[in-house]
């Protein structure tokens, strides 16, 4: 497993930005064993969702949910092993803990199958208010 750590969670009003990060670390944190990384949240009573994913490979594919599509940029920076999450236009409904999750290969069923991720980190929260 690799291991993961997020940061830059917080606080803003409707129509703000934050900006999460996602520092990977270990022996197994290299992209052999994270060619897939990304960002899911989970909202209190909701079930977990994807939100973004990105294919760590050389053609550094991403997956958007349709939810947050123009919104939020996923990138990486493999030099330094992180992975961020840039979020703008932030709305109510974008307020949730948002996990950084790694996968060595395709998940089995498609970019967003959270069951496919066996490494995981602690989350960050969001909290978007009116």
């Amino acid at each position: 497993q690799v291991l993961l750590v997020e940061s830059g969670g917080g606080s803003v009003q409707a129509g703000g930005s934050l900006r999460l990060s996602c520092a990977a670390s270990g022996a197994a944190s290299g992209n052999r064993y994270s060619k897939y990384m990304g960002w899911f949240r989970q909202a209190p009573g909701k079930e977990r969702e994807g939100v973004a994913i990105i294919y760590r490979g050389g053609s550094g594919s991403t997956y958007y949910a349709d939810s947050v599509k123009g919104r939020f940029t996923i990138s990486q920076n493999n030099g330094e092993n992180t992975l961020s999450l840039q979020m703008n236009s932030l709305k109510p409904e974008d307020t949730a803990m948002y996990y950084c999750a790694a996968t060595a290969g395709w998940p089995a069923g498609g970019p967003f199958d959270g069951t496919s991720y066996p490494s995981w980190g602690q989350g960050t929260q969001v909290s978007v208010s009116a």
